[in-house]
Formats: C-alpha cells, structure tokens, sequence
C-alpha cells in the first residue's frame, strides 16, 4: 500500500536518478493545468511545480531533462536561470533571489509520491 490517503503516485523510485533526469507529473496549479517534477539530488527525491521564478514557462529543455551538464543545478531552458536542487533557490541568472514552488514528495517502498496542497491539486480535483 502506498502513503496517506491522500499522497498521490508518481513513479518508481529507480525511475529517478541521482542528478539525471526526472519525472513529470501533471497538477492543478493554482486551478490551471500544469506539470510538476520529481528529481534526485543528494539521495532525496525533490518535486516542484515545473514554471521557472522568472516568466512562468516550463524549465526542462527536452522531457525530464532539468540538470544542467554537472548534475549540481537545475536550470531553465529558456533563459538558463540555476536553481538549488534540494530548496529551490535561483543561485543565478534573471530571477536571482527567486525560488520554484516546492511541492511535498515523500518516498515510501520504493515509490515516490507527493502530497496536494491547497495551491497545487491532483488535475481531476477542482
């Protein structure tokens, strides 16, 4: 059995490398159809809603492909804002100072799931 009740699935844990690529996942962001993604970093999954701090656009640049070359950031595609994989925080470009949406991800038996919170929902919940 998986998490709370609540929690909802979204991939094998062996499904998300240490610094490679990561799973997207579709939400409800803010009401409006979305993406979020699950990566691997420092050995813990970490999820966000995938809309860089700088113009709300989507960061990775081919599917799951959020790691810049080194494995240590993970960047936005369109205008190469770096981010802190572990909290989120622009450590450089356009939106210096901003952060991603963070969203609850717990792993549990080798499935990676993430919890809905009033912000970012599961797409069929309104």
């Amino acid at each position: 059995m998986g998490g709370a009740s609540n929690e909802v699935f979204i991939c094998a844990s062996d499904a998300v490398a240490e610094g490679g690529k990561g799973v997207r996942f579709p939400v409800l962001a803010f009401g409006d159809p979305a993406t979020g993604f699950v990566v691997r970093y420092d050995g813990k999954p970490h999820a966000y809603l995938n809309r860089c701090a700088h113009v709300p656009i989507e960061l990775d640049w081919a599917e799951g492909e959020f790691f810049e070359s080194s494995g240590l950031y993970l960047m936005c595609a369109t205008h190469g804002a770096i981010y802190v994989p572990d909290s989120g925080l622009c450590a450089g470009g356009p939106c210096k100072g901003g952060r991603l949406r963070p969203i609850a991800v717990r792993e549990l038996d080798d499935k990676i799931y993430w919890q809905p919170d009033e912000f970012i929902r599961p797409p069929q919940a309104t």
